[in-house]
């Protein structure tokens, strides 16, 4: 199990979800760069890739590292889709979110409190989306679901991080009250009042994270925390995009592809990037932080990439978007490759510093006062 725990066998298995989930979307805007995983393009992407990364940040914290078998089974699924396999890589996504569901049942009944219930939510929305993607046989039923899996998760791990900021019980409540209402939304018909509800409470998300999280604090701040809180920012700014999306252009003939790839690619990789400082070194057990200010640039080619192809798509400009949407999939690999070398570079070549402080302040730092800094 030891073997397991080690992200050398786990995140090499999300990386095929990743990769998978990029050459799909090639192939569905009319690329030829690329020959496979159009099929389970969605699958991949939230159970092959950020299934398995958020597993593994939940898996991490738990005393047995048996539960890593989790994340196994979520990254693994891919493999199995890629061989055709589908019934058995339904099988594995299904088996691993209920898995989580265990995971996160046993830190809530440890841990009661809001942002723990937020993340057990969520992943008791991940187990209904592989459900649901599996009993129709359409991607399409589960994706709304995935959206609340990760929007649970990500404002669980928000309310986390920002845990000792002086946000008072009733204004969490009021965004606990928004999210009550997307998940509404998701339960009533995509094709009536559905939409309308989870539009509404994307925005009024949207407004509270501006207003309340910490985002506005770091963003001041100068380096890696100016890094970090900007990436929140903007990735607030694509929700707010993705409800207005939901609420005013739902006859528009590329509807699906606007409301998809401004909450997975807009959203949600926009948390991903903004959080790497923080969560990775705690997932792969590293006090290196993968930044750098180079990795601005990559940043810049993603979010510019991406706003190319939503303008692109909303405007009906089929050769421009698929352009775009290659130079984005592409910038995805390129800031996952810049980290990398960042952390290479950093081991190499160690700065010299005063004292080794011990792994427990580590790694409270990395969770608190490195996005935070709230005492600096």
């Amino acid at each position: 199990m030891k073997s397991l725990a080690h992200p050398a066998l786990l995140f090499p298995l999300a990386l095929i979800g990743l990769l998978s989930g990029i050459s799909g979307g090639f192939i569905r805007v009319g690329s030829t760069l690329t020959n496979f995983g159009a099929a389970a393009h969605g699958l991949y992407w939230v159970g092959g890739f950020l299934g398995t990364l958020i597993s593994i940040e939940r898996a991490m914290v738990m005393k047995h590292k048996g539960w890593l078998l989790v994340p196994f089974t979520s990254g693994i699924s891919s493999l199995f889709f890629l061989l055709g396999l589908t019934a058995l890589g339904y099988g594995l996504l299904l088996l691993a979110s209920v898995g989580l569901i265990l995971v996160m049942h046993l830190q809530a009944v440890k841990h009661p409190k809001i942002h723990t219930f937020l993340l057990y939510g969520g992943s008791v929305l991940w187990f209904l989306g592989n459900f649901m993607a599996f009993k129709q046989g359409l991607i399409a039923a589960g994706a709304t679901w995935w959206m609340g899996f990760l929007l649970f998760t990500i404002l669980g791990e928000r309310l986390e991080l920002s845990e000792f900021l002086p946000v008072k019980r009733p204004i969490k409540n009021l965004l606990l009250a928004f999210l009550a209402v997307f998940l509404l939304g998701l339960i009533l018909p995509f094709h009536g009042i559905g939409p309308y509800l989870m539009g509404w409470s994307a925005i009024f998300i949207a407004a509270w994270l501006f207003r309340y999280d910490m985002a506005k604090r770091s963003v001041r701040k100068g380096k890696q925390f100016n890094y970090i809180g900007f990436g929140l920012l903007v990735g607030y700014a694509w929700l707010l995009l993705f409800g207005l999306i939901l609420l005013f252009i739902p006859s528009h003939p590329l509807y699906y592809d606007l409301l998809l790839h401004s909450f997975f690619l807009g959203f949600v990789f926009s948390m991903i990037w903004a959080h790497a400082p923080i969560i990775f070194p705690l997932i792969f057990g590293i006090k290196e932080s993968p930044f750098h200010f180079i990795l601005w640039i990559p940043w810049a080619i993603f979010q510019v990439s991406l706003m190319g192809r939503i303008l692109s798509s909303s405007m009906s400009w089929i050769e421009a978007r698929r352009e775009f949407a290659l130079l984005n999939g592409l910038s995805i690999l390129l800031i996952f490759l810049t980290m990398a070398g960042i952390l290479v570079w950093k081991k190499k070549y160690p700065k010299k510093t005063k004292g080794k402080p011990s792994d427990l302040a580590h790694k409270k730092q990395e969770k608190v006062n490195l996005d935070l800094n709230i005492n600096a």
